[in-house]
């Protein structure tokens, strides 16, 4: 689907790409057919998408898969998309944000770049084989980031816990319509158990979101200063002179294992 054809579908609808909701419709074939060779689709495999926009990449879901699941938040692209979409597809007209997610096999979608962060820490929570996700190139470093390195954030660390993830191709903004002011990222995700093992994940969590909130002061002063251990407590953890972005997520699990033997005695 090139530009003009996507600019003369919107205006018979009445609508325009909007930018509060990250509206930049993919234009090129080639992308989205690696996109499906990515995911692995069988007939068996249901697939869930966010963000349909005007099907372009639920079609070709459909011709691989059993079944398709696709949520779309603008009343009008969910309008345009009834009655044009294969049998095998499942429309749900909400804010994927706030609908819950059926049981899915595979999560292939284009998110829009204004709700990645949240719809990635939401897909985290579910059970599914694979992710293929087109994101917004910058958010894909973020993902894959090292410790140490400015795109090192609690969006990494929560990634690596819970899954393998890779970024398997970059994706030029010259490639939607319209071109979005950055580039473009297809990103892997595969769910596995956690590397590492955690006394308390709810801590081990909530530990990640205050000190990344807090990534330039020194650990030991964003515990004190959210009153999580007293000044003797402090004395006995570890890397409390360091700061979150130089720590490996095992490392933080091991702070966050001190951090609740000390709080439970």
């Amino acid at each position: 689907m090139n530009p003009s054809e996507i600019a003369a579908i919107l205006a018979e609808l009445g609508a325009s790409p909007a930018k509060s909701r990250g509206q930049n419709f993919l234009i090129d074939d080639r992308v989205a057919d690696r996109q499906i060779e990515h995911a692995g689709l069988s007939p068996q495999d249901t697939v869930l998408e966010v963000g349909p926009g005007l099907g372009m990449l639920t079609g070709r879901l459909a011709a691989h898969a059993g079944k398709v699941i696709a949520i779309e938040t603008d009343a009008k692209l969910a309008s345009f998309l009834v009655g044009r979409l294969p049998e095998n597809v499942e429309l749900i007209e909400g804010d994927a944000l706030a609908v819950d997610f059926p049981p899915f096999d595979k999560f292939v979608s284009n998110l829009p770049y204004s709700i990645s962060s949240p719809i990635i820490f939401k897909l985290l929570e579910h059970r599914f084989e694979k992710g293929v996700v087109m994101l917004q190139k910058e958010f894909a470093d973020r993902m894959v980031a090292l410790p140490g390195s400015d795109d090192y954030s609690r969006l990494t660390v929560n990634v690596y816990y819970r899954s393998e993830c890779r970024i398997l191709e970059k994706v030029p903004r010259s490639r939607f319509w319209p071109a979005p002011k950055v580039d473009s990222a297809v990103v892997e995700l595969v769910p596995r158990p956690p590397p590492f093992e955690v006394e308390d994940e709810r801590l081990f969590f909530r530990l990640v979101e205050m000190l990344f909130q807090n990534r330039r002061k020194k650990i030991g002063t964003v515990l004190r200063m959210r009153s999580l251990v007293t000044a003797e407590q402090k004395a006995l953890l570890p890397y409390v002179d360091l700061r979150v972005e130089v720590l490996s997520p095992e490392q933080i699990g091991e702070l966050s294992d001190r951090v609740a033997e000390l709080r439970a005695r």
